[in-house]
């Protein structure tokens, strides 16, 4: 496994992460999918304070706990489950920032979080409210950095310019390009690292039957995976290339993958084993107008 360093920060993550949101209710099988995949070299776990309503960084937690000190553990907070269960309520402020971290840090069974994360943002936010807050978090020790998951020029822009982020999650793969429009460069002028989620594009780049996919139709996703089969010739799993595409820009320092099986773990961490891409596959896949940002810009 190979590991890159994360924005300015003293972490080095492994180059391809697990993204703990696709775990299931059985504390005793997660932890020991979580063993599995740390003792194969990963050591950067993803969850959310919202994720199965907290129980989520629960299980984590408790899988966890025994390895606090090998694994850099990330999680986010801003959005808020309505009392009826009936969906989301955005809440950037620094009260709830704060709030948040004690309830994630008592559920994670940990001091400190390494990795806090701004799940979400929009350009009419109290961004300096809330910047203040994950300043405080770090001041207090109870989170060692901070980052933003967003897809967002606009939002991503203002946090590079008056915050201290280390790192911006962003969705990313072979039929998700946009962020190849502006932010990957301008992330990696400011040493900010990208945490790639969604390389497998909901699974339709691997094993998934085609259907449209954001502005792209189930005829464009069906021509690029052909393409990708094409280029991988039976040398590469389309997992593999998949994989490898998200972690081909220099700002990509991990694709943080869900994972539900020990089989797919292991199909993640060999493709994740196999040699970059090369140039020349890499233009292969220029087979589709590249998306753009329609909105937030």
């Amino acid at each position: 496994m190979q590991y890159n360093p994360l924005g300015t920060s003293d972490l080095n993550v492994s180059e391809v992460s697990f993204g703990c949101m696709s775990l299931g209710s059985d504390d005793a099988a997660n932890a020991q999918l979580l063993h599995r995949a740390h003792d194969e070299g990963i050591n950067y776990f993803d969850t959310a304070d919202i994720y199965n309503k907290g129980q989520n960084e629960i299980t984590v937690g408790k899988a966890l706990a025994g390895r606090r000190d090998k694994v850099i553990i990330a999680t986010k907070a801003g959005n808020v489950w309505r009392a009826d269960g009936s969906g989301l309520d955005w809440n950037p402020s620094k009260d709830h920032i704060l709030r948040s971290a004690t309830q994630s840090l008592k559920r994670l069974r940990t001091d400190y979080i390494d990795l806090y994360q701004l799940h979400g943002g929009t350009i009419n936010d109290p961004i300096d409210e809330t910047i203040e807050a994950f300043e405080m978090l770090v001041s207090q020790g109870k989170i060692r950095y901070y980052g933003i998951s967003s897809i967002r020029p606009n939002v991503i822009r203002e946090y590079v310019e008056r915050s201290n982020i280390v790192s911006v999650m962003m969705q990313y793969s072979l039929l998700d390009r946009r962020p190849e429009e502006e932010c990957l460069k301008l992330l990696n002028n400011h040493s900010i690292s990208v945490l790639v989620r969604g390389s497998l594009a909901s699974g339709l780049l691997i094993d998934k039957p085609a259907k449209s996919y954001l502005n792209y139709s189930e005829q464009d996703v069906t021509k690029l995976v052909q393409v990708m089969k094409n280029v991988s010739q039976s040398k590469r799993s389309l997992t593999e290339i998949a994989l490898n595409f998200a972690l081909a820009p220099d700002a990509v320092a991990s694709a943080v993958v869900g994972m539900r099986t020990e089989k797919q773990l292991m199909n993640v961490l060999e493709a994740a084993s196999t040699l970059p891409l090369s140039v020349r596959e890499l233009d292969a896949f220029n087979v589709l107008p590249a998306n753009t940002y329609q909105d937030h810009c």
